[in-house]
Formats: C-alpha cells, structure tokens, sequence
C-alpha cells in the first residue's frame, strides 16, 4: 500500500528540508518535495499521513551493536543502573522469586558497573554472589561485557580452581591465593560454557523482544555481532525465520570467529560480506583485540595512569590480527574489528596496512576508536578506514578517562570531531546493550559532549562537538555507506528506502542541552508504519 506523508518538516540533506513524501508500493520512495509536487506525483489511491508540521528524518543505522544480546539482556537480571552492590542483591533475589528458576539453572544479568558503586567502589565478587543464592549458578557480566563475575556454585560446576589456567587472551583473577570470581575477556568462556545453548524458539522470542525495542527507538537497520562461535547456524536461521514473518528492522551481520578453523568453516558455507537479502545480510568479520576501558583491559601503549601494573589485555596476537584479516580479504569479506586501546587501534591500523594500497574497497574499519592521539587519528586516512564510533559512551566515560590515562591522552580520544573533519567515514552506534539502543541519547552526547546529566558544564572537550546535522549524518548516510547501502539508505530521497523517523520535535533547532526531549513519535520500515508512539 503506497502512503502520501505531507504537513511534513522532512530532513534531506544539510540545509534542504521537504514538506511532503510518496511512498511507493514497494516500500521505496516515489517522490519528495513540496506538497504540490508530490501530489501531482501521486494517483489519488494513496493512504494519507499528516504529519502535523513535524520532523521526519531517515531511519536510524546502528553501526555497531548486538541485537540478539539486547534481546538478552531485556530478559535477564537488569542491572543496568544500580548504584551498590547491596541493590544488585536485593534484585537478584526478586528475579528469583518472580522467576522461580529451575534447580541448577543459571542465573545471568548483565550491565553492573562498579563506577556506579556507592556503598563500595570495587568489582563484584563470588561472595556477593553468593548472598543472592548458592543453590543456583549465577553469571553477571559487567555493562562493558568483558568482565563477568560468578558465584562460588558456578566456579564449583565449571571447575575452576586456583590451579586453572585462563584461556590465551584472559585472566582470572585472585586474591591472597583465592578465586574472586572475576573472570575477564577470553577467560570469560570458561564459565558461560554453563549457559545452555538456546533452543531455536527461544532465539526467535528474544530476537522478536529486541526488535519491537529497535522500532520503539527508532532504530529501522542494526550492524549486529551475534553470529560467533557455537551455534551460529541456529542464529541465522532465527534472524531469517523472524525477520520473513515480521520485516520490520534490517539487519546486517557482523560475524565473529576469533580463530581461522571457525572463520573457514563458515567460508566453506558459503557466506561471503553482501549474501543475503535486504532485511538480512552478511556483513563484515568482526575481530575483537582488546577489552575496555572501565575493565582496565583496553590495550594501551603505556601502563594506566591509575593502575601502573598493567597495559591491558591483547586478544589476540598482531600475527593472529594478520592472519585474520588475511583471510578476510582474500574471501572478499570487510573487517570490522573493535579496538579501544591505543596500542589496539595501532596494531589494526598496521595490519590494514598490509592488506590496502591507499584504497579501501572492502570497507575496513575499526569499532570504538576510543583512545586515540592525534598521529593515529590521521593515519585513517592513509587507507580510506571506516570509523565505527559510539557518543554515548562519553556518558560514563568522561568520569574515567582522564583517570585511565591521563589528561594529556585523554583530550586527543573521543576525537569524533577531528574524524570527521580529516574526512573519515564516521557512523553511530550504542553498541547495545552495553548502553541502550536510544539514538536520542548518542546524538545529545555526540553534539554537547555531555553525560546524560548534563555534565560538565560546556562539555568535555568541546572543540570535538559535532553540529546536529554532522551528528545525524553519521547515524543514517554514513552508517549506510558501512553496509554498502549509501544509494538506497540514509537519505530520504527518490529511490531510496521507505525508512524513516518521525520525531516530537524538531531536533535541528533546539537547543542543544534539549535535545534530550525529543520524542520518536513514529517509525516507518520499508513504507509501512512499524511503530507510533501511544
């Protein structure tokens, strides 16, 4: 069914706005233009949308995020928030009961942050754990997902002792000669090897939870990692048989496989960056080298300025990088490879530079580039590499930065500015659910440089705001042009999908410190309205 949007502020590049909209009835856009235009342009049988003067902007492109995680985390323990270890007890424990969970089931929850911590400033530990239950296993990854810690029943049924050693790339922590329960980056798989394998209907349920979230966001394509090692195959077929029934987000897969047996395995299936259709589609290899920044495990040049005993953790060596990234190119598959570290961002930007000739066809490029000076910034440019960037993340991180690494480095990271004016290709994502998939929020931390609180005052490095349009640009055209699909996506023009946003208020006008306001009063997928707002 074709629908005519008119009475519209509709966004179409920096500067042009359109008051009216054709969508065709194959879910692309007939014409746009002013009202009169797109009336001549249209046949009379059209639903009509009056938009009410509002703003309609492209469907947001989430560059980097893990949508089937989300789906995960919205069932689990939610412990996003908390601010003291007594509250993630006392949660846990009305999970439990409300949940009543089988004998030797796990309990997982996600998104505890220490940081946050009031009433103690440290890492959860297995004792902790062991308050909420010692009958039940209990996983809770931390928001940064490369720390978790368990309770002693999980230790007991994975058998992990003091003699255990942590898997190349990881650790487990001690403390005067005991397991604290703390497990970090590849160390982490040596207890979620408890967590059962999902079955195919559950996979589809908690896809299905994600995606009615992505469309309530305003979130209609998602650059998702949830294809990894285990039963990837399960995965796809979940993401096919949900997104035949109900087309209602795109997603473009970034599949991990850590190792080369994995990655050729999945080769020898046939998959290759672009198989696939418009709602679902294979992406880039996505290679994971260091941890994060929270964690003390992003891979740093220098030792931490408030932790000298450490660089962080590389997971995996510079000659498994090449070897990866090798194998990617010469299958024609893309790279995108998350480093937050400056030694992390350094080793990928050296290991593309064996594979690229000034050129970048395949669209390499780096998630996070978070911790960064000015010479790495520039050597993007050497080799046209992508910029996978998430804003929001300046919520909790400007808290820690300068703390982690000192001012002087800190002042030259989260340098989205500088990215984008030395003319790198720069997209959005929240990577959810480390942080929520509200694009709101990434653009009001991209424009002011402020925690969601406001804070500091004048924002944080404020030479490296980003206009509201540079902002938008880099959620809908550029996170388009990662996926290939800069001619049909990010745009609201002739010929390009029917995906898009409309918007409470108009966020190209108000203030900066209101942008927080703006409301997602509809979202539109392939022509057909997947969400209003009540």
């Amino acid at each position: 069914m074709s629908t005519l949007i008119y009475n519209a502020n509709i966004y179409v590049e920096r500067g042009v706005f359109a008051e009216a909209l054709l969508v065709g009835d194959d879910g692309k856009i007939a014409a746009v233009g002013t009202e009169a235009e797109v009336r001549a342009a249209a046949n009379g049988n059209e639903t009509e949308y009056d938009a009410g003067g509002r703003t309609i902007v492209p469907g947001f492109n989430d560059s980097h995020q893990h949508l089937f995680n989300t789906g995960i985390a919205l069932a689990a323990v939610r412990l996003q928030g908390v601010t003291s270890i007594q509250e993630v007890i006392e949660r846990s424990r009305r999970y439990i009961e409300e949940n009543q969970p089988q004998p030797g089931e796990v309990i997982h929850g996600m998104g505890w942050n220490q940081d946050y911590f009031t009433d103690e400033h440290r890492l959860l530990t297995r004792h902790d754990l062991d308050k909420i239950s010692t009958e039940h296993p209990i996983i809770f990854d931390r928001a940064c997902g490369h720390i978790l810690t368990c309770n002693t029943k999980a230790l007991e049924m994975a058998g992990i002792t003091t003699e255990t050693v942590p898997n190349a790339g990881g650790a487990i922590d001690q403390e005067n000669g005991e397991l604290t329960g703390v497990f970090r980056e590849n160390a982490r798989a040596q207890v979620r090897c408890l967590m059962s394998e999902r079955s195919l209907e559950t996979k589809k349920r908690l896809l299905r939870t994600a995606i009615r979230h992505a469309n309530e966001t305003g979130v209609t394509s998602v650059q998702t990692c949830d294809v990894r090692l285990g039963d990837w195959e399960s995965t796809l077929q979940a993401y096919e048989e949900v997104l035949n029934e109900t087309p209602t987000v795109r997603a473009y897969h970034q599949f991990s496989f850590m190792e080369p047996k994995g990655f050729q395995a999945f080769l020898d299936k046939g998959y290759r960056t672009g198989t696939g259709n418009d709602f679902n589609r294979i992406g880039p290899l996505k290679l994971f080298v260091d941890g994060s920044l929270g964690a003390r495990t992003a891979l740093m040049r220098k030792p931490y300025a408030d932790d000298p005993t450490t660089c962080g953790i590389a997971t995996l060596t510079e000659e498994e990088i090449d070897t990866l990234v090798g194998m990617a190119v010469k299958n024609n598959c893309g790279v995108a490879i998350h480093a937050i570290g400056d030694a992390a961002v350094e080793n990928v930007l050296n290991a593309y530079d064996k594979v690229c000739n000034g050129t970048n066809p395949l669209r390499l490029g780096i998630v996070h580039v978070q911790i960064t000076d000015r010479p790495l910034l520039e050597r993007f440019t050497k080799n046209d590499i992508l910029a996978l960037v998430q804003p929001i993340f300046l919520h909790y991180d400007t808290g820690i930065v300068e703390d982690r690494v000192g001012k002087e480095l800190a002042a030259t990271s989260y340098a989205f500015k500088t990215l984008v004016d030395l003319g790198v290709h720069t997209s959005f994502g929240t990577d959810s659910p480390v942080e929520d998939m509200d694009p709101i929020a990434n653009i009001y931390c991209a424009v002011t440089r402020k925690n969601l609180r406001g804070e500091p005052e004048g924002g944080f490095h404020p030479e490296e705001c980003l206009d509201i349009y540079q902002a938008v640009d880099a959620y809908t055209i550029e996170s388009a042009y990662a996926s290939f699909d800069e001619k049909v996506k990010g745009r609201l023009m002739k010929g390009y999908f029917a995906d898009l946003v409309v918007l409470s208020d108009n966020i190209f006008t108000v203030a900066s410190d209101d942008i927080l306001k703006v409301k997602v009063d509809a979202t539109m997928v392939n022509g057909r309205f997947v969400y209003e707002r009540a």
